[in-house]
């Protein structure tokens, strides 16, 4: 698939490095296609390794994606400069007025703040509230899964014993639906937090269907509206290194983090970390992309939400 991205995008000489078809804004203007719009709000603190990570994963379908990052105004983001931001990133009141084919919203470091603590949970409010409308699938990841069962079913997270920080086994509980088209009976997928959404009360409301779940780490991924909000508890776009950086940064800081659980071979963080979960992290987003975005979306983007 290829991905339409700005030209000087740092994560552009890297993904062509890795063989992924990108392609500048000159070029796209040259293809016959409308391209699904699609918008990331992203509110990780590393916003160029998250931007790397999710358009690596987005670039698995023939479909072509026309990418625009999204960032909170009312947060001021003290890990990536204010160059960076000003250049490549747009705010919802830019974009209100917007229709796109599918949304994503990321984790976020805040899980252990209440909700209405955190500095832009009232934006973020009003942005799930718009996607309502003008979106066709909104795919909330990590912290944003949580923010989104919140926000739209009033179910809210509470705190887990110990952080969850690992590769963890899962299970398909649902293969009628396309989400988990293609995937095995179990597989691996990361997750790194410390709160969790209980997985009686997803099964408990009659609006959710859970598709995977893990006996250690809990729901993995539940949607709604027959895919129109699509809810993924971990993190399956980190790359092989990400729970070796958040792992190696907590002891620096002198948290004695636990090691990530089946993650490093022998369960020694001298050793390098087994990649487990790449093909069903892609396998994911690009069932997302065509069965929940694609599929369901009308060939005018202004007709979305009428």
């Amino acid at each position: 698939m290829p991905i339409k991205i700005q030209s000087e995008l740092p994560a552009k000489e890297k993904l062509e490095n890795e063989n992924i078809f990108v392609m500048d804004e000159t070029r796209a203007m040259h293809q016959d296609i409308r391209p699904l719009k699609v918008a990331i709000l992203n509110v990780m603190p590393l916003k160029e390794e998250t931007e790397l990570q999710l358009l690596r994963v987005l670039s698995n379908t023939p479909l072509q994606v026309d990418v625009t990052f999204l960032n909170v105004k009312s947060h001021i983001s003290q890990n990536t400069s204010a160059s960076h931001l000003n250049k490549f990133y747009t705010c919802y009141d830019e974009i209100k007025d917007n229709k796109y084919d599918g949304l994503i919203i990321t984790g976020a470091p805040v899980e252990q703040l209440k909700f209405e603590e955190v500095d832009y949970w009232e934006e973020l409010c009003k942005i799930m509230e718009w996607s309502k409308t003008n979106v066709t699938s909104t795919l909330h990841i990590c912290w944003g899964a949580q923010a989104g069962l919140y926000y739209h079913f009033g179910l809210d997270k509470k705190e887990l014993p110990k952080k969850i920080s690992g590769i963890y086994r899962h299970k398909v509980m649902n293969r009628k639906e396309p989400i988990v088209r293609g995937f095995d009976d179990e597989f691996y997928a990361p997750h790194s937090r410390y709160t969790e959404v209980p997985a009686k009360d997803v099964h408990a409301c009659d609006k959710l269907k859970v598709l995977a779940e893990s006996d250690e780490a809990g729901v993995f991924i539940c949607l709604s509206e027959g895919g129109k909000q699509v809810f993924v508890t971990g993190h399956p776009e980190y790359d092989r290194y990400t729970l070796d950086n958040e792992y190696k940064r907590d002891l620096g800081k002198g948290l004695n983090p636990e090691i990530p659980a089946n993650y490093y071979p022998d369960n020694n963080p001298e050793n390098r970390p087994l990649l487990m979960w790449r093909s069903h992290s892609i396998n994911l987003y690009s069932n997302w992309l065509n069965y929940y975005v694609y599929q369901n979306t009308p060939y005018d983007v202004e007709s979305i939400g009428k």
